[in-house]
């Protein structure tokens, strides 16, 4: 198999396009498209932009600090922070966390972390056990979702980079379509607009598919961590993961397809489900459209369980 572009040996049979590219015209491949991701997402004209990236040392956060480090550090106006978001989840975290450690460390970027221990009392671990009959992702997701915000607001940061890629993105659009979730798809990321004490969130990954992301990282030679979220079995998206897989086996393509799709009605979404006005949560000050915040809201539950027992 030859390189359509120079024929030099391919290494990446583009079945969506038709194409077959070598190591370097699919660096570039991958790399011109983020490019065009990070214009559409980020206003870099400012007199100065932060930008917060979140790694958990695997493959798709890893890439997008490396891309973002190859594409904006020559900015004299652009910062980049990251940080990792420690769930307290034994034999998996411990490894992710070296690696995001390793990378920033090679790439000379500022990096912290938050841990749901010392912001919420407990780790994860200890609320599934708590709490076994629940999904783990209805406790994870918000909670890292506002220690995102929260650490980005301290790092002072205009916007906080996710490494969703194409195949996480179009999944979490057909889960929303699904649900008939119509206000949760008007408020998908990549954020145009700013509400107040929400940092936008970016995805400069979301129009390249999982298998490039973990080439070009090998090909990069990226040190990236491998391993599984232990609970990783009892997320819902498992479901749509394989959906979406299957059309795109059956018709490559069909993940930008469904991209695209949202792309062209975003507009009329957003303007028919304009964003709730925030409040403050009652307890720990956090953004929420309620009285209490959805992390206070299932750590109350989860204390009058343990109370029950």
């Amino acid at each position: 198999m030859k390189c359509t572009v120079c024929n030099n040996k391919a290494v990446y049979d583009v079945k969506y396009n038709g194409s077959s590219l070598c190591s370097e015209h699919f660096r570039d491949f991958v790399e011109r498209r983020v490019k065009r991701e990070i214009r559409e997402q980020i206003s870099l004209k400012r007199d100065r932009v932060t930008i917060s990236v979140a790694i958990s040392g695997g493959k798709d956060s890893s890439v997008l600090l490396y891309l973002l480090h190859k594409i904006l550090s020559d900015r004299r106006n652009l910062e980049l922070k990251a940080f990792t978001i420690d769930e307290g989840i034994r034999g998996y975290r411990n490894t992710g966390l070296e690696a995001a450690r390793t990378l920033c460390r090679e790439l000379g970027v500022e990096h912290s972390t938050m841990s749901f221990k010392d912001n919420f009392g407990f780790e994860l671990d200890e609320i599934v056990r708590i709490d076994g009959d629940a999904i783990p992702c209805s406790h994870c997701g918000p909670m890292r979702r506002q220690l995102m915000n929260r650490i980005s607001e301290v790092n002072d940061a205009d916007y906080v980079a996710l490494g969703m890629n194409l195949d996480d993105y179009s999944q979490s659009i057909m889960m929303n379509v699904a649900k008939g979730d119509v206000q949760r798809m008007a408020r998908l990321a990549p954020h145009r607009g700013i509400q107040e004490g929400l940092v936008p969130r970016v995805l400069p990954l979301r129009k390249i598919p999982e298998k490039e992301v973990m080439l070009y990282g090998i090909l990069s030679g990226i040190k990236f961590d491998s391993s599984w979220c232990p609970y990783y079995e009892k997320a819902q998206r498992n479901r749509f993961r394989d959906i979406v897989a299957n059309l795109e086996d059956d018709s490559p393509g069909t993940r930008h397809a469904i991209v695209n799709f949202y792309d062209s009605i975003r507009d009329s979404l957003q303007k028919n489900f304009p964003p709730a006005d925030m409040n403050r949560c009652e307890n720990c000050g956090a953004p929420t459209a309620g009285r209490l915040c959805a992390v206070c809201s299932g750590l109350e539950a989860l204390k009058n369980k343990i109370k029950a027992k």
